[in-house]
């Protein structure tokens, strides 16, 4: 039975920040990113659509894809990849057709991306099925009957195969991608926030979005996903701590502050220039300032932890919250009510095996400790504390009277109905059991 330090250590390793994509994936990440001076000089605006226009068209084709997606019930990674396809191949073909160059409607385009991500991802689907929703959105007829004898359903067939091989030459071939979404996850489980319903549809919704605009030739899906939980945290009052070097959460996960509020700054530009149907006002979305001081971000959890002077306490490394409610290590990692059941019962196997040796169980020793924490009207849960880790009784009550506010003698500590601790020099040693 492996020590309850080795299960800390063991769940402290599977809180790492997500691990970055292989190299040859980030390189061909970088050949598909773009300024925001060379997003107004592609192809379709350089033959006269206005700039608004062509965002319009890539919008209306990312949510054809939708649509079309729905119906044949895809994931939502195939979606985003196919979204990705589309915009890079606007960044070498046209949307409209001039004297001498035929143009690719962006119906079609998002018709032939979808086609080709769900080989990409494994997500096929049979050819026909794919034409007969193809046909159904087009026309905006979910319910038409689409007979393969008709006319439309033979173009919309002959469309998507023709323009596959276009796409995978101006995508010159670069099919691997890293969405968003798996990253945001990560973090979500590296900050221990994958419970929190409202940060997480946050962070989900503002990802989705972004798959209608150009922001995947700003930024890496990396910057995507660090910015969706940055504008998240924002939104939903939710801070992350430092790291044990006092680095800032951005920058253990290796990407630039300046970025992260381009990003945001960008997604809040484009919600602002969205028509509200409920008559929402100009700037209800919050822009940041790219070179505003780090130390004052709202998603930093370290200033606040500082305004009364004070560190949180720490036990043998560990944070120990003032609610009682979690414990967690210097690097910010919640130890939550799942690891303190996991942990009481292999306490309980442990005491278990050693009453079956004739030995004293270790639980009726941590007892103890038990009762002297609630005498004390400690918030701590001693049996989720003292199970978990090794801490003498006298450190636990010394870092709980600190949280407190308190320095009063071990002995003077009263709860709220004046019980009297015990003293601290009448414990008795380890292994012993008062009569």
């Amino acid at each position: 039975m492996p020590a309850p330090t080795d299960i800390i250590a063991a769940n402290a390793v599977t809180r790492q920040p997500p691990t970055l994509p292989s190299e040859l994936l980030q390189i061909a990440e970088t050949h598909w990113l773009f300024t925001e001076d060379e997003l107004k000089r592609t192809p379709s605006i350089l033959d006269g659509l206005p700039p608004e226009k062509e965002r319009e068209y890539r919008s209306k084709g990312v949510n054809f894809i939708l649509q079309v997606g729905i119906m044949l019930k895809l994931p939502q990674i195939t979606l985003a990849t196919a979204s990705v396809f589309l915009h890079r191949f606007y960044m070498r073909h046209p949307m409209q057709g001039t004297p001498g160059r035929s143009g690719f409607h962006h119906y079609e385009v998002g018709a032939t991306s979808l086609f080709l991500a769900t080989k990409v991802e494994e997500n096929c689907r049979k050819m026909k099925e794919l034409v007969i929703a193809c046909v159904r959105v087009a026309q905006k007829d979910p319910q038409k009957v689409v007979d393969e004898q008709e006319k439309e359903y033979w173009r919309w067939r002959d469309v998507i195969l023709y323009n596959e091989d276009v796409m995978l030459e101006a995508i010159c071939f670069d099919l691997s991608l890293e969405p968003p979404y798996k990253t945001l996850f990560d973090l979500l489980l590296f900050f221990g926030e994958e419970h929190n319903k409202r940060l997480r549809n946050a962070a989900w919704a503002f990802v989705n979005d972004s798959c209608l605009t150009t922001l995947c030739l700003l930024f890496p899906s990396r910057t995507i996903a660090t910015s969706a939980l940055y504008m998240s945290a924002k939104h939903c009052n939710v801070s992350f701590p430092d790291d044990e070097h006092g680095r800032p959460w951005w920058e253990v996960i290796g990407v630039k502050i300046s970025d992260i509020r381009r990003a945001c700054n960008y997604m809040a530009d484009i919600y602002e220039g969205v028509p509200s149907k409920a008559g929402g006002e100009s700037g209800m979305y919050e822009h940041s300032s790219e070179t505003a001081d780090d130390s004052d971000d709202k998603t930093r959890a370290a200033e606040s932890q500082k305004e009364d002077g004070r560190s949180p306490p720490t036990v043998n490394g560990l944070i120990i919250s003032p609610t009682g409610s979690q414990v967690t290590d210097g690097r910010g990692l919640k130890r939550g009510h799942e690891d303190g059941v996991r942990m009481e019962q292999e306490a309980l196997t442990n005491g278990t095996e050693h009453e079956a040796n004739g030995e004293e169980s270790p639980r009726k020793r941590q007892r103890l400790g038990s009762d002297a924490a609630e005498a004390n009207g400690v918030l701590i849960q001693p049996d989720q504390v003292v199970d978990t880790l090794d801490i003498p009784r006298s450190e636990l009550v010394r870092v709980v009277t600190e949280q407190n506010g308190t320095a009063a003698p071990a002995e003077n500590l009263t709860d709220g109905g004046g019980l009297v601790s015990p003293r601290l020099e009448d414990d008795v040693e380890e292994g012993e059991v008062e009569a």
